[in-house]
């Protein structure tokens, strides 16, 4: 039987698509279409992390280390709001 590979996943993508939803509305410029550019630029921004169950990782971790992987999804996704936010405002200058 072949190996199945699907449940293979980065571990930062569930925190990061939950903060753009909770951020999305203190950037009322970016629609819901620019939502999963600010995602991607987000998990561009932070380590890879693949996991095959979400427990994996966090269960191994410290609180430290929690706090602090914490802290690096917040940075990356407001910085990638910014990023997005700026990018399009450059492109409707145009």
């Amino acid at each position: 039987m072949p190996a199945d590979f699907t449940a293979i996943h980065n571990y930062y993508e569930q925190q990061v698509v939950s903060l753009v939803t909770d951020l999305a509305p203190a950037y009322p410029l970016l629609t819901q279409d620019h939502l999963p550019d600010v995602a991607c630029v987000a998990l561009n921004r932070l380590p890879p992390r693949y996991i095959r169950h979400q427990v994996d990782l966090a269960f191994h971790m410290t609180e430290k280390e929690r706090q602090d992987s914490e802290q690096l999804i917040h940075d990356a996704v407001v910085y990638a709001f910014e990023f997005v936010q700026a990018r399009y405002a450059m492109r409707a200058r145009r």
